[in-house]
């Protein structure tokens, strides 16, 4: 039952990964609004916004494309692949965790711009990784 092809879990695979990019892009850019908002000098927060964008691409090239192959290459080994096989499920629970996770910092960071804009960093960041590296969905 739910049986499916390996490239539709690869394309499903990959609609996570753009999702979680249109997310974490939107919420990184609320947040640097909400530190300049907050009071934030603009040259901090434009030296952040570069210094998130060199982070996601170091973080795209040794970290996320590796993680993409290796789950394309999983999905590839699939004998009768079911629809939700595109992520293990120890992937779905990290990124619960991560969502809840980043909802509570977002929320106890509220007025403390310095900590808003390392948080807006480090999301900017994940999203630049997911972005760089979803070109190995295609390559298949």
């Amino acid at each position: 039952m739910l049986n499916t092809t390996s490239n539709t879990l690869i394309k499903l695979a990959a609609l996570i990964w753009y999702t979680g990019f249109v997310v974490l892009i939107a919420k990184s850019g609320a947040l640097f609004l909400e530190a300049m908002k907050g009071g934030a000098d603009q040259k901090i927060i434009l030296m952040a916004i570069l210094f998130g964008i060199v982070m996601g691409k170091i973080k795209a090239q040794y970290l996320f494309n590796n993680i993409c192959k290796k789950n394309i290459d999983r999905i590839k080994l699939l004998k009768n692949p079911k629809l939700w096989q595109f992520y293990r499920k120890r992937f779905f629970v990290f990124l619960f965790s991560m969502i809840v996770l980043g909802n509570y910092l977002s929320s106890a960071a509220r007025g403390e711009h310095m900590v808003l804009i390392a948080l807006a960093v480090l999301e900017l960041s994940i999203a630049i990784a997911l972005i760089l590296s979803s070109h190995n969905f295609w390559e298949t």
